[in-house]
């Protein structure tokens, strides 16, 4: 005997609403794994449902990023600038107590030659790295306008250390969300019991914060503490068996 298909209702916020057969599958609704079905036993109404929470944490440092270039004729003598330029940002980067520097394999593209323009060889490379906060102002002036210099976005960061915990909060946040919506529609079809069949964490982000180079000073300075805080996200799909 083969399983009756579902019947599916549009609800709001983030509600999906199927009624299925005793035994259900959900080939249908979860990616393929090798190739097997999912079989999840529910004798009731299956309530899907996704979970938000988003948290917001102290700044602890700054990731910061910058470009380098450099240009001549040949491509041997704008890497040998490139190189110098270098050495003069690395300089004033670990003076201000950058940590975790990086810095990529220089890259050179040629811009052929044009009526008026000779041709030029850009050699290029990307400089990374986290800086205290209150180093911000220095950066900008110090590191923002030296030559060939653009200064990428800034990202404020956490306490690594709290990571951790913090998921283990956005867990719990994310879960209560969604056993929430599920519960007001379990109430609107008459069912008094909530039981999680299955759990999907889905993924956050950062948010980075673009900033220039300024060549002139401009008042009141760069403030860190304007920069949006860190936040962590997450969604949860959660799917319960309502009775």
């Amino acid at each position: 005997m083969g399983i009756p298909c579902p019947t599916a209702m549009r609800l709001p916020d983030r509600i999906l609403l199927l009624l299925f057969a005793p035994w259900l599958s959900l080939a249908a609704f979860l990616p393929a794994a090798a190739g097997a079905e999912v079989q999840l036993r529910c004798e009731g109404t299956l309530l899907e449902a996704r979970g938000n929470a988003e948290l917001e944490r102290p700044t602890r440092r700054l990731g910061v990023t910058l470009g380098l270039e450099a240009q001549a004729a040949q491509a041997d003598t704008a890497l040998a600038q490139l190189q110098q330029r270098l050495a003069s940002v690395r300089s004033s980067l670990v003076g201000l107590g950058v940590e975790d520097l990086r810095v990529t394999s220089p890259s050179t593209w040629q811009r052929p030659a044009e009526r008026g323009r000779p041709a030029v060889v850009t050699a290029s490379l990307q400089v990374s790295g986290h800086l205290q906060p209150d180093r911000l102002q220095p950066l900008i002036r110090q590191v923002g306008t030296l030559p060939g210099v653009a200064l990428g976005p800034v990202t404020s960061q956490a306490d690594p250390a709290g990571d951790l915990d913090a998921r283990r909060r956005l867990l719990q946040m994310a879960y209560r969300d969604a056993h929430r919506q599920a519960q007001d529609v379990a109430a609107v079809i008459s069912r008094v019991r909530l039981n999680p069949l299955e759990v999907q964490v889905e993924g956050g982000d950062l948010r980075p914060v673009a900033m220039r180079a300024m060549a002139d000073a401009a008042p009141p300075p760069f403030d860190p503490a304007e920069l949006p805080v860190p936040k962590d996200r997450l969604l949860l799909l959660v799917r319960f068996c309502a009775r």
